[in-house]
């Protein structure tokens, strides 16, 4: 099945090796903007940062000549920080998650991940997609779905199975792990798709867009597991979403992207209690504040609004 054998190398299933390399060369933290003079996000101390994005420029040739997604991308993610990444429709934010996965190369610019550059990748990432039923192989059970990452990583038997119960447990799936996919409901299957990737113990998790197919009871319950996982594993977190409402609930931060060609518009620390939840924060007055501001932007983003280096972070 060709569409599952593409997700199994999308999802880190079978990576041979750690495709990185040392940078070429530090750049200067703390800046507001990149080099090449465009707007910049938050940068952060070499002890503080875990992923690092710098000067990222992916330009696509086709037939009908070269189309510039994403323009100039620099930011960085901290050790165990959760970050959500929102952007008009066609900003790049797939192109984006895909460069830093390893998954395709910039035309300009690098991606580090703890001081090592990624040019395929890494063992220490891993990502969970919106296609959860393509990403499913049907024909095996649930653990064993989510054992198979590590299989073609070569653990033993025994830390594997440790691995998918732990993981299993952590999503509320202890009960079904000799079920098939198709036997769950959609919500359930993202929860399998989620314990596979914890249960490769990622550094780093990229998220695209993971509950976009699932209902809203549902949705409200997997920004509440992925909460409760990041808070647990101490992983650090990069989640893109349409759904401002859930880039403002989850996020410690949220990065707006303009529309495209796409640099930074607005990297917005989210001042709420690090505890949440789905009633009492929602109705808190200052999630209303900060959600208005994230859809002020993301419309001055659709008109074209370019941003000034000096107001991207807040």
């Amino acid at each position: 099945m060709p569409a599952n054998n593409e997700n199994l190398n999308n999802e880190n299933l079978n990576v041979p090796g750690d495709h990185i390399q040392q940078p070429a060369r530090s750049r200067a933290l703390q800046t507001t903007s990149t080099e090449a003079g465009g707007p910049a996000g938050r940068t952060l101390p070499d002890d503080e940062t875990l992923l690092r994005v710098r000067g990222l420029k992916k330009v696509y040739h086709t037939d009908g000549g070269d189309i510039e997604a994403v323009r100039n991308l620099t930011f960085d993610l901290g050790r165990n920080e959760l970050v959500c990444l929102v952007g008009p429709s066609g900003s790049g934010k797939t192109t984006l998650l895909k460069c830093i996965a390893g998954l395709l190369a910039p035309t300009e610019g690098e991606v580090v991940l703890a001081g090592k550059k990624i040019t395929a990748p890494p063992k220490k990432m891993a990502v969970v997609f919106q296609e959860y039923g393509r990403s499913l192989f049907p024909w095996l059970r649930v653990a064993d779905n989510v054992e198979l990452p590590l299989k073609n990583a070569g653990v033993p038997k025994a830390e594997r199975t440790r691995l998918v119960n732990e993981a299993l447990e952590a999503v509320g799936l202890a009960h079904v792990p000799k079920s098939y996919p198709w036997q769950l409901s959609g919500g359930m299957q993202q929860r399998v798709a989620i314990a596979r990737a914890v249960a490769y113990q990622p550094e780093v998790l990229l998220m695209d867009e993971p509950f976009a197919a699932v209902d809203a009871q549902t949705r409200a319950d997997l920004e509440d597991l992925v909460r409760r996982i990041w808070k647990q594993l101490g992983m650090t977190v990069l989640f893109v979403t349409h759904d401002i409402d859930e880039s403002v609930y989850l996020g410690q931060r949220v990065i707006i992207l303009s529309s495209s060609p796409t640099v930074v518009q607005e990297d917005l620390v989210i001042d709420l209690p690090a505890e949440r939840d789905q009633l009492e924060t929602r109705a808190d007055p200052r999630f209303t504040e900060l959600r208005h501001h994230v859809y002020e932007q993301i419309q001055l983003a659709k008109k074209g609004h370019r941003p000034d280096a000096e107001k991207v972070n807040r």
